[in-house]
């Protein structure tokens, strides 16, 4: 059974990142690395998570206009066979712990830094540029059990491909697709670790959904993102330790 202080962590984490459309799991995995949770099963959970919280964040802010199919399918086409496989291939500790304190590191400068305002002008990205992103971020979100949005959110604003409400609703739905090749690569490879999830499920679908409301219409919540940023680097700076 999780503890209260495990289950109070992903409430909040889901709270603030389905804030911005996140799914959430690298704020899960950087909280049951500091409550020393074993990586197989993090890796595994974490992916679940994302897939209530995403879903719930996903579908909130499609409810408030903005959704964008054509801007989010070129990512996923890319995505899902590089999810699998990344779910699918096995790795040691060191290589997981070195790639999770990576993602971690990126999550915690996301979190961090205000939100980037994108050029008055959008332009959509070609449908191979999108693809090839899309592969890469995939891959690495399969292995560390991410869905990728904290690294396609800031790319979407930065490159003026999206303003910040559609770069939240389309990261969102790029979470829940990789999320679930992530963990189907993981079925394939006979490495799906749920164990005592369900608790962790509830609490995370509970802050998924109150974060994704407040973040569909108006909230900012910087302080709180900027708190969890630091949990993220503490985290990070965790397993640069043991792996290094």
């Amino acid at each position: 059974m999780p503890s209260l202080t495990l289950l109070i962590l992903i409430f909040l984490v889901a709270l603030v990142y389905a804030s911005v459309g996140q799914g959430g799991a690298s704020g899960y995995l950087a909280a049951m690395t500091l409550l020393e949770y074993a990586p197989a099963f993090m890796a595994s959970s974490a992916l679940i998570l994302n897939l209530f919280v995403a879903g719930t964040a996903w579908l909130m802010f499609r409810r408030a206009g903005h959704g964008s199919r054509e801007l989010l399918w070129p990512f996923v086409a890319g995505s899902v066979p590089a999810a699998l496989l990344g779910g699918w291939l096995p790795v040691s500790p060191r290589t997981y712990g070195g790639l999770l304190a990576l993602a971690l590191v990126v999550a915690a400068v996301r979190l961090w830094l205000p939100a980037a305002q994108p050029p008055r002008r959008l332009n959509p990205p070609t449908r191979l540029a999108a693809g090839l992103i899309g592969a890469a971020i995939g891959l690495v979100s399969g292995i560390v059990g991410v869905g990728g949005g904290i690294f396609l959110s800031p790319l979407l604003i930065l490159l003026g491909w999206a303003d910040p409400k559609r770069s939240a609703a389309a990261s969102a739905g790029f979470i829940v697709v990789n999320s679930a090749a992530g963990l189907a690569g993981r079925v394939a490879a006979g490495r799906l670790l749920i164990g005592t999830c369900w608790p962790l499920i509830g609490a995370a679908f509970l802050g998924g959904l109150v974060g994704s409301r407040l973040g569909a219409h108006r909230f900012s919540g910087l302080w709180m993102r900027r708190l969890l940023a630091g949990v993220l680097a503490v985290a990070a700076g965790k397993l640069a330790v043991a792996h290094g």
